[in-house]
């Protein structure tokens, strides 16, 4: 009979307290930073600098005593454990795609017919606050129904299919695309504001879904193009309850990441870009980059080169970032695994990190206008003229958030800490390869952080 060494089980514990202990302090540090975008926020009882150092080295310290934890059946046991779950019945789930698509057709009608002020129109609430803020929170926090809930599968699966061949050159590039054209056009347009453009965009992603669906075939469009279908599939991942051969099964939160396998570039991109994009839509909302906006667009660049070109910029520059973590990874393990190798089975411990600061962007406007969402819900066409809504977070909620941050971030080690292990024979070379991502990801926390701790300023230029 194998056992379990005590020493590893004491590290472990003594890893999760000086985390934990890392983290709360850094929490409660930051707990006057106040809400989300467009709340006032009080300034940091420390200084900036030295709350970012302190982030960063949580990070850092959690990446050095995660590094004792050197048991293999340890870390395959943690990532091992599981429970199966009995799986809905059918009708359950014909209902729930019946409704998935009642919803859809109500919110694109209400768009055009319910009332012009967005706050009052639910279908602005419903994809912002209960979809885009609820219902994604959902896929990595519990578990991705997205195939089942998905209203654009759930018609495009009964239409016949022309069987288009995919090209296999395209791989899973234009679901890169896809998703940086998303979040640009929510950037850069008032999406939020305007039920009329939002009911618009619903219409033309739904046709152009069927339509590529129609061409290629369900299973290709959504494996490979259709941006919200990869997203959920990749933060199903990280989420506790998962499908293992056909079974429901409840797992550890990320205990899925280590054997997660990427394909190639493409798929580590998208990886990359879902955690640039969740980053970049908190980032237009700061007050250095409204300034920045502003001072090349004084010296005559139009404003919108300079939003796409910050934009373009800095998806490059995160993918980049992430290519030299991996060569740096490779260089100090001195290993025959190549760059492209240790990418793709890194890359996925990166989605902790998007998780968090989704959440931590999220949660506080999905509290404030629940109440508002159910008022406004109760009437879609005559809605009340002021729709309640929360009149405020605790003062210690802006710790809350931060705690998001760095608890994705916390996780993202661990994953990657258990994926080094399943690479390498030598606990060194483990050890080692980890060097370049954890650095990445220090870097990733100082950034989230000062973004979510930064009060909300308005991006200039921009119609709302």
């Amino acid at each position: 009979m194998v056992s379990v060494s005590p020493r590893p089980r004491h590290v472990g514990r003594t890893v999760l307290t000086l985390s934990l202990a890392l983290a709360t302090w850094v929490g409660i540090a930051a707990a006057h930073t106040g809400g989300l975008s467009g709340a006032t926020r009080d300034p940091l009882a420390i200084p900036t600098w030295l709350f970012l150092l302190t982030g960063g080295g949580v990070v850092g310290v959690s990446f050095l005593l995660a590094s004792f934890v050197t048991d293999r059946r340890l870390v395959a046991a943690v990532h091992d454990w599981g429970r199966h779950l009995p799986a809905p019945g059918r009708t359950l789930r014909i209902l729930a795609r019946v409704g998935a698509v009642t919803l859809l057709a109500v919110t694109v009608a209400v768009g055009y017919l319910g009332p012009a002020t967005g706050v009052r129109n639910v279908a602005v609430l419903v994809v912002w606050v209960a979809w885009w803020g609820g219902y994604v929170a959902s896929t990595y926090l519990f578990g991705n129904t997205w195939p089942t809930l998905s209203p654009f599968r759930a018609v495009a699966e009964p239409l016949p299919s022309l069987d288009y061949p995919y090209p296999d050159r395209l791989g899973a590039w234009p679901s890169v695309a896809g998703l940086l054209l998303l979040v640009w056009i929510e950037v850069v347009t008032p999406l939020a504001d305007d039920p009329r453009l939002l009911a618009t965009v619903l219409v033309a992603y739904t046709v152009v879904t069927l339509a590529g669906a129609v061409a290629v075939g369900v299973d290709d469009w959504f494996d490979n193009v259709d941006p919200l279908a990869r997203a959920f599939q990749l933060y199903g991942r990280l989420a506790p309850v998962g499908v293992d051969d056909g079974r429901l099964r409840l797992r550890l939160p990320g205990g899925a990441l280590p054997d997660t396998a990427l394909r190639g570039r493409d798929d580590v991109a998208f990886v990359v870009t879902l955690l640039f994009v969740t980053t970049y839509d908190g980032f237009v909302a700061t007050g250095p980059s409204a300034s920045g906006v502003r001072a090349v667009a004084d010296i005559g660049v139009p404003p919108l080169v300079v939003y796409l070109g910050a934009y373009l910029g800095g998806a490059a520059l995160f993918y980049l970032a992430y290519r030299a973590a991996s060569r740096v990874g490779r260089r100090r393990a001195e290993t025959y695994l190549t760059t492209d190798y240790l990418a793709r089975r890194f890359a996925p411990a990166l989605l902790p990190i998007a998780a968090g600061y989704h959440l931590a962007h999220n949660l506080g406007s999905v509290l404030v206008l629940s109440p508002t969402l159910a008022a406004v819900g109760a009437a879609p066409l005559s809605p009340p003229a002021s729709p309640p809504q929360l009149a405020g977070l605790p003062s210690w909620f802006g710790g809350l958030e931060l705690a998001f941050v760095l608890l994705g971030h916390l996780l993202a080690v661990w994953v990657a800490h258990a994926t080094a292990y399943d690479c390498f024979p030598s606990r060194l070379q483990a050890v080692r390869s980890q060097y370049g991502v954890t650095a990445v990801m220090v870097g990733y926390t100082m950034l989230s952080l000062w973004i979510v701790a930064e009060p909300y300023v308005a991006p200039p230029f921009i119609a709302s």
